[in-house]
């Protein structure tokens, strides 16, 4: 934790006014010492906080005169000017606190004339007539009854005069802009409160019952108050906060103006009741209030009463009464209704906090209620039931507020019934009961499941529930895997532990409890943390483990020993140990227990718990480099976070750490990035914070204040390792800044750097530093930082500025003026270069340019033009700062090129998109701009000038490009073609698209050469501005390329920073309201015009890259108006919305909005107005804009034109997505859905096809989805319930019943589409059932089944599917055996005449999806289950016609084939005592009859063109299959002569049932789970004979691909040895000729990717098994294997698809023990084909794919595992990251070299990989290439391979291998090798010369690539050296590899 700095405490000083001055000295004696000249003395100080001590020695003073002095008049005038002052003082002002505290202890004396003095001044405040003053007024009042004596007594007289006349006249009407309205509102809001505050101490004020008179003005105050808080109730255009409190008064008035609590019950219920038919009700209440009871008023008034009576009056200790009881459950009520009215969510709040009063106010009056309260508030009764009712349907809400309101009434209503208990004995209530098995029955995705059973535990106790599921630990972890329910679990799991631990204390007093507790709640953890995916386990160390370890800290031993024990197993639970895929390991989770151990305070370095007792360094070593990335970033945590953050942090630590570093920078993943650079900033922090605690300790040379007993007796010693230990690091992360390093590796070496520069700055003062940044910078580094700037990602050149930032200007600034003319110059010209990311490049060299003082000089130099008097020190003036002139200066220059470009641009945006695109420039104008904070300028003059020239040059340039974004095509607006008659027909085309516009391309097609570029000589002759060919050369001389896609980026980029720049010049320069002030940059009118600008480009343009971008600085505009004081600018957003709704509504054809293309800006345009209108007022333009769209959205028959359609439900397409609009679009849902509903039937197809995404936006887009449903998915999870949606909004239920059941009850015979029902049913179907749902009338499910039942007659087939899964959810559980039973009666008989088909399908698949849903519900009793299934069996075999030749249609008898498979699966699972029951049926013998009768059986006399015939026979097949393992599984049940054998299968015409069996058979010889045992499905291959042979044959003759796929994967799975040997007689080739076969298949099937997998893994095993049963006669087939060598090799290039390398991967992984790692070369002499094996593996591990990468380092782990490899590196059997492995491949195969004694010929290979010779000619040749300008190429971006990497650890094991074994080597070949590497570094260093000034920056890919080159060369010469003994040469010095040598 870093220590922040305290805050300096700002007071305004007291003011007066002269005459108080005067009078002051008047009074003031000579000696200074009386009040009046203390006063004086504190008025005319100016400092506030010396103000304060003066007010304090007030009263002492005063306590020290007489009392008869009192009467002097000097006192009576200081008190007088006391009042003025204490009045004046701002309530915020510590002053006014001061006076309060100092004034209450006034001397008794002088207290009187104090109150008269006060009363006078309030009195004169209260006669203002200033409107900004009535809220200073207002605050005096509550100052003056806050804890203040005195101010009472000043209030007191206000109840004799007409307070509210004028405390409330201020309000009748709101006038001025939002901002003013907005003030005026918080006003009205602050004087209701202090009004109530000034009712609720009338009673102390005023004694006697004399102010209840109607006469009294007391009494006249308080009838005209409650009139006022009447009015302001039924005022909707006030905040619901002011109707709120409003409420609150009102009810308190009451309560104050009645006499008894009878009377308050009565008038209260009055008015909660909307009645008044009672005569005793007063006079004065009918008066003040009596419109509440009279007249409709609106739900929130209704509820705010609620509210108020709950809150103030008293329901403790019955003093409410009979009425009282009567009055409280009359509110519930009322509350239950408007609850079903109110969907507005600040409403739902209000109703769910005010439920939560209501059920703490039930619980008060039952202490001493009546009898009959309590059985009207018991668990059984109404009121509760519609609580459960209310809980139920909102424990999900999408409002945070509303869920925690919730928990609390379900926990409120436990207390109720337990109150109204006879009995204490919860456990047996039936009430409890009930609860907790309807709660158990719930799926545990429900969020409200967890909130209650928490409250349940705290009632009936954890053991009970256990008792009911013990499981409940495990499957509370299990579903820890999404983040929005892990907080709730969590919780519950918290909730449970602490009880069943304290439970397991109090029963027993021994120490036996712990293992049960430990059993019960940390075992299953520990499985999950080992077992469970990456994801689940996040959530779980995040939220619940830092509980359990707070309950139970000695927990951490057990925990740390379990998992010490399963890490330290490396053969049997190997798996375990290590970790899969998807799961951490034993390694990781011990990793994780630690790192949230130490985190929370549970685990201290070195102290009582020491590192070796629970973990070693080397397994944080492998937990550091795990292939894992959250096992590291755990193994990381371990080291850098801690509890304490002065804890020391210690050598091993930071040794670690370093380790760390070497391998961990370069990570694909920003969020593991973002972790690790979080991570080492704690420790950063730890070790600034310790470090100054050393130095305090090294100061006072005490060993006694040491805070850890780690701390050496040295602090110095430790400072100095602090210091060496941020040095290294330092070096480290500049030393990966190398050549060629991954974006992810400068991201993360950038982000670190400068997180060091934030925590090390330079000292000020004599403040000690344990590390300085400046002192590790030197120019060498400055300029690698800057390198980054060419980086081709933004986040580096942002990362890189930054750090030049935090920099000293001492250690970045540059002396040399020739190299800043350099710099200046590369800048300039990336400005204009034609990709968009040079020109971000130049942005950032020209704002680090901006920076250098010298600049301005070095370019009056360059350009010949000194400095002119403005830019200079102006006589008399002080210097103006070099960043703004150099800024200036550089924003002129950029504006001048500019101009001359937009001139050229006029005559040809052709040329000026080939050869200078001008958004480059307008980028850097923003750039330097940036520089410079526009509200502190010193030349505003000539600031003033650019801005107003930029912004006219702003307006030309887009007005150039501009026709291309406003065509209707702007992709294509230049035809490029080579054919004339073509081109004859493009000119129609271009006369039809023709923008507006006045340049000649647009005119006249023109054509391109054949060779693709641009010779403007050869185009037609109608194109005169365009007059020479030199125009369009480029700098170098040669043609240049112009594409429509050049243009066009050309043009929406320049539109886009166009847009930026006026945004940034409205947000940020200084605006001013009056046109004279002397400092403005921008006038009133240029905000206007560029207001328009925005408007008519967003409303115009066609490109979504151009209107999206002018949205964003249109957004910042509307910001600024919104805020502006100004009113004509502040209303100009109110008015645009309306004239632009206005415009669409009237559809004009003569209107340019853009009717196509999503309605192109409109949308954007309405979004940027909405986002600047405030989101805690009321939200009129929005309610305006929702409700005019979504009657435009509504089909109308009188409308002329769809125009208007289209237009609105795109804009409310783009609303309901917006995120900013949050909860305040949510009300409009419904309306939204209904209008989708009823577009989608439109005849118009723009109209039909925007309700369909329209309605999906309202379903899946992440503003809706929060609110609507919980995900995007079909997962119950994703869902919602019935009773949730229709609670939420309640308008849909009889808009969607009614719509259903308009094309429900249409007749059948009418073969027309219904589009809706599509929707009607996408909606349905996500709603699921729910065991909570009751049979609520109101929203009761029950109407929508037979509607949605006739929905599956319809004549779609998609539409009967829709239907038949959204009965499902209607349906529930224990109803479902009955509507099954109820479809199937209603299918028909074979004897029916006339059946149709739709109907049949639609029942059917009605009939199987909710048997599906049954047997897949685990809340039903097994018994249960059988004997329903029992009676299903029985009525669909009087329907098994349907499944048979009978039935005509393939269709149907495919659904009834598919009922009986999921039938048969049902019985399958029954268990055994069950079965012969449902034999007797026959059902068995049913299905055997139907499959003989099948056409499978007797053949298929159809074609493929029969409806339905696929899907029947796949159906078809599946049943087979299933009957067949039924037989396999029970042989008594074997019919020879029924049964359709497997191979019969294989052998179908059709391939859909060959895929079939082939899948079948697939599932058999793989199972999914890798640890399950095989053997027994294995041995299921002996029932189906010859099944090897027709596998061969179908390999040789299956034309599928797919099923040839599956055939060779099947081979590969299955035992070789069991099908090897077929091969001779099946296909008559030897095993020799098949293996060549099988990679012939693998060599010839590049396009089909599977096959080649699957043949290489194949052909890869039979290599392995000719291996192993050939030992000795390998020359046999020494081709053969030389050719797997060059497949294998093949396969893992780069190039090819990432499936065919991770094969190769796997293929290296399970031959390493044969050929990478074996003791003797199994490929014989030729040591070339095992390396090239080995070359294979370091490719794989530097691929971009992360699965690749992942396999390839198994492949290490596999070599590290063998017998004689393990003891080489402390990482055998580890899985490790990729970067680690790619290290011990490396040492690995130079230690394998020295076991095979092949270390000559080795070396040989292994430095001329270093060499790099293929890449050396590659890189040149490419370079000697013409480059083909490509707008979007970034050149060859290494995504995550670095090659110096790999060079600089094949130097750090070579440079070892070399030094012991050079006397050995033969030097001819290596001679030979060392003339080539000479030779290489002279044409490099040639080529280096050739390069242009700053090559950095303007060929970074040369520029990289022949440094890389140069590096290579270098490390190979030096090797070289090495090997001949010699010493070190030239180009040694050269090299700078990463930091891994």
């Amino acid at each position: 934790m870093v220590l922040k700095k305290k805050k300096d405490i700002q007071v305004a000083a007291l003011n007066v006014g002269h005459q108080e001055l005067e009078t002051l000295r008047s009074f003031a004696d000579a000696e200074g010492e009386n009040l009046a000249a203390l006063l004086l003395h504190c008025l005319q100080l100016t400092d506030g906080l010396v103000q304060i001590h003066c007010i304090k020695q007030i009263v002492p003073l005063l306590e020290k005169i007489d009392r008869n002095q009192a009467c002097d008049p000097m006192f009576q005038s200081c008190l007088d000017i006391l009042g003025h002052i204490y009045f004046s003082v701002d309530p915020k002002n510590p002053l006014k606190k001061v006076l309060t505290s100092s004034l209450n202890g006034l001397p008794e004396p002088f207290f009187a004339d104090a109150v008269r003095s006060f009363t006078c001044c309030l009195q004169e405040e209260l006669k203002t007539n200033n409107l900004y003053s009535y809220r200073r007024v207002i605050d005096n009042l509550a100052s003056c009854m806050e804890n203040f004596n005195l101010g009472e007594e000043t209030v007191k007289p206000l109840f004799k005069f007409s307070f509210m006349k004028w405390s409330f006249s201020i309000f009748r009407k709101f006038t001025g802009n939002h901002i003013a309205q907005t003030e005026l509102m918080h006003d009205l809001l602050i004087a209701i409160r202090v009004s109530v505050m000034l009712v609720q101490k009338v009673q102390e004020i005023i004694q006697g019952g004399l102010w209840k008179s109607p006469s009294s003005p007391v009494w006249q105050s308080m009838c005209g108050l409650l009139s006022i808080f009447s009015k302001f109730l039924r005022n909707d255009d006030l905040l619901q906060n002011i109707q709120s409190t409003s409420g609150l008064a009102i009810i308190l008035l009451i309560k104050t103006m009645c006499d008894t609590t009878e009377m308050i019950a009565d008038l209260v219920n009055h008015l909660i009741l909307h009645s008044v038919g009672n005569s005793r009700v007063p006079e004065w209440f009918i008066s003040s209030c009596g419109s509440l009871c009279t007249e409709d008023i609106p739900g929130p008034a209704l509820l705010f009463l609620c509210q108020g009576a709950l809150a103030m009056l008293n329901w403790k200790n019955g003093d409410m009464g009979q009425s009282g009881e009567k009055l409280l459950l009359d509110i519930a009520g009322v509350l239950f209704t408007l609850s079903l009215q109110l969907k507005e969510s600040s409403l739902e709040m209000f109703l769910s906090r005010i439920l939560v009063i209501w059920t703490n106010s039930a619980l008060d009056i039952l202490e001493s209620s009546s009898l009959s309260l309590k059985g009207s508030l018991n668990g059984n009764s109404e009121i509760v039931g519609k609580l459960l009712e209310y809980v139920y349907s909102h424990w999900e809400h999408p409002l945070d507020a509303v869920r925690h309101q919730t928990k609390t009434i379900f926990k409120n209503l436990l207390q109720m019934h337990q109150c109204t208990m006879e009995r204490s004995d919860c456990v047996s209530d039936p009430f409890f009961l009930g609860l907790i098995e309807s709660l158990m029955r719930l799926e545990w995705h429900v969020k409200g499941k967890y909130t209650c059973l928490s409250c349940l535990v705290d009632c009936v106790g954890i053991e009970n529930i256990l008792a009911v599921n013990k499981m409940i630990p495990s499957q509370i972890l299990e579903v820890m895997g999404d983040q929005s329910l892990a907080p709730y679990a969590s919780d519950l799991l918290e909730t449970m532990f602490k009880s069943h631990r304290n439970h397991l204390k109090s029963r027993s007093l021994y120490t036996s409890w712990f293992d049960e507790w430990h059993e019960t709640w940390v075992s299953p953890l520990l499985l999950i943390l080992r077992e469970g995916n990456l994801e689940q386990t996040a959530y779980i160390m995040d939220y619940y483990l830092p509980k359990l370890l707070k309950c139970s800290p000695e927990s951490l031993s057990y925990m740390v020993k379990i998992l010490q024990t399963s890490t330290n197993i490396n053969t049997v639970f190997l798996l375990l140990s290590l970790g899969s895929c998807n799961s951490r390991g034993s390694l990781g989770a011990l990793m994780a227990c630690l790192r949230t151990a130490r985190a929370h305070g549970h685990l201290q370095y070195a102290s009582h718990v020491t590192w070796g007792s629970l973990v070693s360094s080397a397994k944080i070593k492998q937990g550091l480099v795990h292939q894992h990335c959250q096992v590291r970033i755990d193994a990381l945590g371990l080291l850098c976070e801690s509890h304490r953050s002065t804890e020391i942090v210690s050598l091993e630590e930071m040794q670690l750490v370093q380790f760390f570093i070497l391998y961990n920078l370069n990570n694909q993943s920003p969020g593991v990035r973002q972790q690790i650079c979080s991570l080492l900033k704690k420790l950063f922090c730890r070790i600034q914070e310790s470090s100054q605690v050393l130095y305090k300790l090294e100061q006072s040379k005490s060993q006694q204040e040491s805070v850890d007993d780690s701390i050496e007796k040295d602090p110095s010693g430790i400072l100095q390792k602090y210091q060496d230990f941020m040095a290294s690091i330092c070096n480290s992360l500049f030393e990966a800044l190398f050549p060629g390093s991954s974006h992810a590796t400068k991201f993360s070496a950038l982000t670190i750097l400068g997180s060091i520069a934030e925590i090390f700055p330079d000292p000020e003062g004599k403040a000690q530093a344990v590390f300085q940044l400046s002192q590790e910078i030197n120019f060498a580094r400055v300029e690698t930082i800057m390198e980054c700037f060419s980086s081709t990602f933004e986040e580096v050149k942002i990362l890189a500025f930054d750090l030049l930032m935090k920099f000293p200007k001492t250690t970045v600034h540059f002396q040399d003026s020739l190299k800043l003319q350099a710099l200046f110059r590369a800048a300039v010209d990336l400005s204009t270069s034609t990709k968009p990311y040079d020109c971000v490049t130049a942005s950032y060299l020209l704002r680090f340019l901006i920076g250098q003082e010298g600049l301005l000089s070095a370019l009056a130099v360059l350009f010949n033009n000194p400095l002119g008097p403005s830019l200079s020190q102006a006589g008399g003036e002080e210097p103006v700062a070099f960043v703004e002139r150099n800024a200036l200066m550089v924003v002129k220059y950029l504006l001048e090129n500019l101009e001359r470009e937009i001139s050229q641009a006029e005559s040809s945006l052709l040329q000026a998109a080939a050869l200078f695109p001008m958004y480059g420039r307008v980028h850097c104008i923003i750039g330097a701009f940036q520089q410079l904070s526009l509200n502190n300028l010193t030349l505003v003059t000539e600031w003033r000038s650019v801005v107003a020239k930029l912004i006219l040059t702003s307006y030309r340039l887009s007005a150039v490009v501009a026709p291309v974004v406003q065509s209707s095509s702007p992709e294509g607006l230049i035809p490029m073609d080579t054919d004339s008659e073509t081109a004859s027909r493009l000119q129609m085309i271009l006369n039809e698209i023709q923008p507006r516009d006045t340049n000649d391309y647009f005119n006249q097609v023109k054509m391109t050469k054949k060779l693709n570029s641009l010779d403007l000589e050869d185009l037609a002759a109608g194109a005169p501005m365009i007059t020479t060919s030199m125009e369009m050369k480029g700098k170098d001389g040669q043609s240049c390329d112009v594409t429509a896609q050049a243009v066009l980026v050309c043009c929406w980029r320049s539109m886009k920073e166009v847009a930026l720049l006026l945004g940034m010049l409205c947000q940020l320069v200084p605006l001013q309201a009056v046109p004279e002030a002397p400092d403005e940059l921008v006038t009133v009118e240029q905000v206007k015009n560029i207001g328009n600008y925005f408007k008519q480009h967003l409303l115009q343009s066609r490109h979504r890259g151009a209107f999206e971008l002018a949205y964003t600085g249109f957004v910042k505009l509307t910001q600024v108006l919104s805020r502006c004081p100004n009113e004509c600018l502040h209303r100009l957003p109110e008015q645009w919305l309306r004239d632009v709704l206005e415009e669409i509504k009237s559809s004009n054809p003569s209107s340019k909005l853009c009717a196509t293309r999503r309605s192109a800006g409109i949308p954007f345009y309405i979004q940027a107005l909405l986002a600047s209108e405030p989101k805690k007022g009321r939200m009129d333009l929005l309610k305006i804009t929702m409700k005019e769209l979504i009657s435009l959205a509504v089909p109308s028959s009188d409308s002329q034109s769809s125009v208007p359609q289209v237009h609105a439900l795109n804009i409310l397409r783009a609303l309901f997505r917006d995120t900013r609009l949050g909860e305040n679009i949510i009300p409009y849902v419904a309306d939204g859905i209904q209008a989708a509903i009823l577009g989608f039937t439109s005849p118009v197809w723009a109209v039909s096809g925007l309700s369909n995404v329209f309605i999906n936006t309202l379903l899946f887009s992440a503003t809706v989805l929060t609110f609507f449903f919980h995900g995007s998915s079909q997962a119950p999870s994703a869902l919602m319930t019935g009773r949730e949606f229709f609670s939420r909004f309640p308008a849909l239920y009889p808009f969607l019943l009614k719509q259903l059941e308009l094309v429900a009850i249409l007749d059948s015979n009418e073969w027309k589409l219904y589009p809706n029902l599509y929707l009607l049913l996408l909606i349905l179907g996500r709603l699921y059932p729910s065991p909570m749902d009751g049979t609520s009338s109101a929203l009761s499910m029950a109407p929508f089944i037979p509607f949605i039942r006739r929905c599956g007659h319809s004549a779609v087939y998609r539409s009967r599917e829709m239907a038949a899964r959204a009965l499902v959810p209607f349906v529930m559980i224990d109803q479902i055996p009955n509507t099954i039973r109820s479809l199937l009666c209603e299918l028909p008989n074979c004897t029916d005449l006339c059946i149709r088909q739709n109907h049949v399908h639609g029942m059917l698949l009605q009939v199987f999806h909710l048997l599906q849903s049954y047997s897949d519900s685990k809340h039903r009793a097994n018994s249960d289950f059988q004997q329903e299934l029992t009676d299903i069996t029985v009525c669909i075999r009087a329907k098994l016609w349907l499944a048979k030749r009978q039935n005509p249609c393939l269709v149907t008898r495919a659904a009834c084939i598919d009922i009986l498979i999921l039938l048969t699966q049902c019985l399958d699972q029954a268990p055994k005592g069950s079965q012969p029951g449902l034999k007797f049926l026959g059902f068995c013998k049913e299905v055997d009859t139907i499959i003989s009768e099948s056409e499978l059986k007797t053949g298929i006399p159809h074609s493929c063109a029969v409806p339905g015939l696929i899907q029947y026979l796949q159906s078809l097949t599946r049943l087979v299959i299933a009957a067949m393992f039924t037989i396999t599984a029970d042989p008594s049940e074997k019919t020879k002569d029924n049964s359709i054998p497997l191979v019969q299968l294989l052998q179908s015409n059709f391939a859909e049932v060959r895929l079939l069996t082939l899948e079948t058979l697939l599932h058999l010889v793989s199972p999914v789970d890798p640890k399950q045992k095989t053997g027994e499905e294995r041995d299921l291959l002996s029932f189906l004979p010859d099944v090897g042979e027709t596998l061969l044959k179908m390999a040789m003759e299956e034309e599928h691909q797919e099923c040839f796929s599956k055939v060779l994967k099947i081979l590969h799975c299955m035992d070789i040895s069991k099908w090897l040997p077929l091969i001779e007689c099946c296909i008559h080739q030897t095993p020799k000729d098949f293996l060549t076969w099988t990679m012939g298949v693998a060599n010839a099937s590049n396009e089909r990717n599977k096959i080649q997998c699957e043949a290489l893994k194949l052909a890869s095993k039979l290599v392995t098994y000719h291996v192993e049963l050939h030992k000795e006669g390998l020359p046999l087939i020494e081709m053969e294997l030389r050719q797997w060598v060059q497949l294998v090799s093949y396969c893992c290039r780069g190039e090819l698809q990432a499936e065919t390398r991770l094969a190769a991967a796997e293929v290296l992984v399970s031959v390493t023990p044969f050929f990478l790692t074996n003791q003797r070369l199994i490929l014989g002499e030729y040591l070339e084909d095992t390396l090239t094996l080995w070359k294979c593996v370091f490719i794989l591990l530097q691929s971009e794919e992360q699965t690749v990468r992942n396999t390839a380092a198994e492949v290490v782990q596999a070599a590290l595992s063998q017998e004689n490899t393990c003891q080489t590196t402390g990482f055998a059997f580890s899985l490790v990251d990729a970067s680690m492995a790619l290290d011990l491949a490396v040492g690995l195969l130079c230690k394998l070299l020295q076991e095979w004694d092949q270390v000559a010929s080795g070396l040989q290979f292994l430095l001329e990989w270093l060499l790099g010779e293929d890449d050396i000619r590659n890189g040149t040749e490419r370079m000697l290439q013409v480059e083909e300008d490509l707008v979007f190429d970034k050149g060859e971006v290494n995504i995550w391979a670095e090659t110096l990497t790999q060079v600089g650890h094949l130097v750090k094991h070579l440079s070892c291998l070399c030094k012991k074994s050079w006397l050995s080597q033969d030097l001819t070949g290596l001679h030979q090798l060392k003339r080539k590497a000479c030779l290489q570094f002279q044409h490099l260093s040639q080529l280096f010369k050739e390069l242009p000034p700053n090559p950095e920056f303007s060929k970074t890919t040369d520029y990289t690539r022949l440094r890389i080159q140069k590096e290579r060369t270098s490390a190979c010469l030096k090797m070289l050296d090495i090997l001949e003994g010699k010493g070190e040469k030239p180009w040694a010095t050269d090299i700078s590899l990463p930091v891994v040598i």
